[in-house]
């Protein structure tokens, strides 16, 4: 490559809407994903994060806005860009019938220059599988397989829908330490999730996004403020008065309890407020118990933006 070349990104979206009937789903989505990196979608349930991907993969026709994968216009120029990206579905796309082997070595020949798929089946520990039917395999083994599929013919960018959803830790370590081998060898992953951990763990940039919307997008550090936010977590009895600990603090730090008994001070921490916070404590006689002083994590700056509600 020459110095200076700029590479495009692997993921364009330019103001993406799409209704189905009176419901907007992505209501002027807007992000751009890196060739070579982990890219993570993080939103609530009907947040638009499906919807954005199906669009992205030439599922589902936008209504409105620009969609550009690998360059390429996902409707109009599907049967160019289906051979140069992996996808990973949730459910459907295998024979209930077939053999779990059958179906990754049937992949596998589809493409000029596929994994091995005897690699992927000891990585991904599918060997006792691999001789049952589809239909009777487990959550976990269907997963591990669907993953597989998703990425035996060496995509250039690859797209993965939960691919931790229902596996053991074991399982989700080898998932993880595949993708971090495919950004290593220069594909481009998208993945949508909703583990906190997994984002933490993987995503080299991420985006949250809520009502059809990116509402926050950056890096890890970027999102959870750095070295300028931090938080104090502990755990008591539960309903203390903490109005009076809001009163000692800067007005900008979030004070709260939840779920009741854990409590949460968040803010650009300093040794005085840590002071603070221990003081209000030993005052009211209060064992703050696993007490923790920390950054801010990802899963309290995603409930702040997003809220604490339930979503359906």
């Amino acid at each position: 490559m020459l110095v200076g070349t700029v590479m495009s990104p692997a993921v364009q979206i330019e103001n993406l809407i799409k209704r189905y009937g009176p419901r907007v789903a992505v209501d002027g989505f807007s992000l751009q994903v890196e060739t070579g990196s982990i890219f993570a979608i993080l939103g609530p349930n009907g947040a638009g994060k499906t919807t954005t991907v199906e669009c992205c993969e030439g599922f589902r026709k936008p209504d409105f806005g620009v969609v550009r994968v690998l360059g390429l216009n996902p409707t109009r120029d599907g049967h160019r860009l289906r051979p140069r990206i992996g996808v990973m579905l949730q459910s459907g796309g295998v024979y209930p019938a077939i053999r779990a082997e059958e179906m990754l070595r049937h992949v596998a020949k589809l493409h000029a220059h596929p994994i091995d798929p005897s690699l992927l089946i000891l990585r991904l520990a599918l060997a006792s599988a691999g001789k049952s039917a589809y239909r009777k395999l487990s959550g976990g083994e269907r997963q591990r397989l669907a993953f597989a599929l998703a990425i035996v013919g060496r995509p250039e960018l690859v797209f993965l829908d939960e691919p931790t959803a229902g596996l053991d830790p074991q399982g989700r370590l080898a998932v993880w330490d595949l993708i971090c081998e495919l950004r290593d060898a220069g594909v481009t992953v998208v993945l949508t999730t909703h583990s906190m951990d997994e984002a933490e763990r993987l995503a080299d940039r991420l985006a949250i996004v809520d009502h059809g919307r990116v509402v926050a997008t950056g890096t890890i550090r970027e999102l959870t403020g750095g070295s300028a936010s931090g938080s104090i977590t502990f755990d008591a009895l539960p309903n203390l008065e903490i109005d009076s600990l809001r009163s000692m603090l800067p007005s900008d730090f979030l004070v709260e309890e939840q779920p009741p008994g854990h409590y949460s001070i968040v803010g650009a921490l300093d040794p005085q407020v840590i002071a603070t916070v221990t003081a209000w404590c030993a005052a009211r006689d209060v064992m703050p118990h696993g007490l923790r002083v920390g950054h801010r994590t990802l899963e309290e700056v995603f409930l702040e933006i997003t809220g604490r509600g339930q979503r359906t």
